[in-house]
Formats: C-alpha cells, sequence, structure tokens
C-alpha cells in the first residue's frame, strides 16, 4: 500500500546500513585526517591548534584526540554495524560539540570560515537515528543479539516432556504418579 504509515521491516533494515555506510564513509575520513593526516587532513598536530585556537578546547591534544577517536573508532562501529547505538550517540555528541563551538555563530549557511552547521546538523540527526533504531537486522549487533537469544532459550519440548517419572505417558500432577482415581501403575 502505496499510503501506509507502518514501517516495513526490510526497508526499514536497508535504510539502517544506508545511513550507516554514508555515515561511516564521511566519520572514517575526518576521523583519519584529524588523528594521521589521511586524505590530505589536517593531522593531529594541525588539529589540537586548531581545537585550542579556534575552537576553544583546553588542552587541544586531548580534544583532537577524543574527536578523532571518536570520529574514526565511531566510523568504523557503523561501517560493522558494531555499537551501532552508542557509535551512533557519540558521533551525534560529536557533532553537537562541533556546532556549539565553532559553526552555530555562522548560521546554518555561511559564506565565511567556519563554515555553516548544516553539514553538522544533519550528520548529527542521521547519527542520532542510528542511535535510537540501532544497525537493523544486516549489522554485528544483530548477529550477536541472534546467538544470544539462542543460547538463553529454553529447549523445545520433545516426546521426553510428557511422559511421567516412570518414563510412561500420564498425568504428573498427583504426588504418586498416577492420575485420580487410578491404582498406581494405572490399574483401577
Amino acid at each position: 500500500m502505496v499510503v501506509s504509515t507502518r514501517t516495513a521491516p526490510l526497508p526499514a533494515d536497508l535504510a539502517l546500513v544506508a545511513a550507516r555506510i554514508a555515515l561511516a564513509w564521511i566519520f572514517i575520513y575526518y576521523g583519519a585526517g584529524k588523528l594521521f593526516g589521511s586524505f590530505n587532513g589536517p593531522g593531529f598536530h594541525r588539529t589540537a591548534l586548531y581545537f585550542s585556537n579556534t575552537a576553544h578546547l583546553h588542552p587541544g591534544g586531548f580534544f583532537a584526540l577524543l574527536g578523532g577517536v571518536i570520529e574514526l573508532g565511531g566510523g568504523i562501529a557503523l561501517a560493522l554495524g558494531l555499537a551501532s547505538r552508542l557509535a551512533g550517540l557519540a558521533l551525534f555528541g560529536d557533532m553537537v560539540m562541533a556546532m556549539i563551538t565553532v559553526t552555530w555563530s555562522t548560521g546554518i549557511n555561511s559564506q565565511t570560515s567556519p563554515p555553516g552547521y548544516q553539514l553538522n546538523l544533519a550528520l548529527g540527526v542521521l547519527a542520532l537515528v542510528v542511535a535510537v533504531f540501532g544497525g537493523g537486522r544486516f549489522s554485528v549487533d544483530a548477529l550477536i543479539e541472534r546467538r544470544v537469544v539462542a543460547r538463553e532459550a529454553p529447549p523445545a519440548p520433545g516426546p521426553a516432556a510428557s511422559l511421567d517419572n516412570r518414563g510412561t505417558e500420564g498425568d504428573t500432577s498427583s504426588s504418586s504418579g498416577s492420575a485420580p482415581g487410578l491404582l498406581p501403575h494405572g490399574r483401577r
């Protein structure tokens, strides 16, 4: 039905995969750039200076390491779907901090440096979606959950469950092992 408001399970899980992959791609790119200078990123030292001077976060080295680890580690976690809710929440917090400390003052669509907060807002809300809904069925989280549930499930009742303590079929509710009105061993 075209106008249904219910979320279909498979499309929702595929949308979560798309959100996780998009976020992973972006955050791995920026996190590796902050920590290692990968992808022509600033590297750790320049990131620490930026955090101290522009974002006014002191000590800059600590916040550069924290931001880089959250972005790179969170991106890898989202790519795998491992601890998706925690990674999404951490990345949401990272984007909120970026908005508060750097981009909020320039507005949503700034033409000057630093840029506006539109990218931080979009990435933060998308990370919050993953934090709320989890990684979906196509994630390591779902695989772990299936294995844990399978271990905790009680064994299915088999033919032995309907036998009483003597190994014969019957009502095991009475203390003597025989049904009411019957003598032991089912005799009348």
